[in-house]
């Protein structure tokens, strides 16, 4: 599966414009509907964790005390701040302020599509594996967990399950797993599918 994954994002790169790129993707009825418009750059780390053959994504649980999406699971990441480099700075930069990991302790594979988010961000998945090992040191006031799921367990369909959100008569796909007590959905499930897709 590493071979997989490796081989499929090789040659993947930043996009000139992420904001324009995730804007493209979203329909023209749901755009002033659904989306707080323009959009913010941002990134997220996709961390994959290997251990006897076995991948698995490493997601976190925030805390209900942070104003935007509090106590739902979430990949580490953030907003682009002034002084990052590119989005993946941005990335790597929120993943060691939020659980401690160091950016030399993750091996890059590449990036997949930047991702329209309802609260107003165009979101970068970058995917890289953590090289072992790590002492997960987490930012109490945005991580409340910090759990890993088999990514065999998003390759199987049958685990996700399909709905749909309406406002104002406008449609939204939204998806969802639940693994254990964790509920995952809206956009982190959206990345999840997004990565799976060229997985398959």
């Amino acid at each position: 599966m590493r071979e997989l994954i490796c081989r499929r994002l090789a040659g993947s790169s930043l996009p000139t414009d992420a904001v324009a790129e995730a804007e493209r993707q979203i329909p023209a009825a749901a755009r002033h509907v659904w989306f707080h418009l323009p959009l913010r750059p941002a990134a997220v780390l996709l961390p994959l964790v290997e251990r006897n053959g076995v991948i698995s994504l490493l997601l976190t649980e925030r805390t209900h005390e942070i104003p935007e999406h509090p106590g739902q699971v979430a990949f580490p990441g953030g907003r682009a701040e002034a002084g990052d480099r590119d989005l993946v700075h941005t990335a790597l930069r929120e993943s060691e302020e939020e659980i401690g990991l160091p950016p030399a302790a993750v091996e890059l594979v590449g990036i997949i599509r930047c991702q329209p988010v309802i609260s107003g961000y165009a979101v970068l998945p970058v995917v890289g594996f953590i090289r072992q090992p790590f002492e997960p040191v987490l930012d109490r006031r945005e991580v409340g967990d910090l759990f890993e799921v088999p990514l065999s367990f998003f390759m199987d369909d049958a685990n996700g399950r399909r709905f749909e959100r309406e406002r104002e008569g406008v449609p939204a796909e939204v998806w969802e797993y639940w693994w254990e007590h964790h509920r995952v959905w809206g956009a982190t499930a959206k990345i999840v599918r997004e990565f799976v897709a060229h997985l398959k």
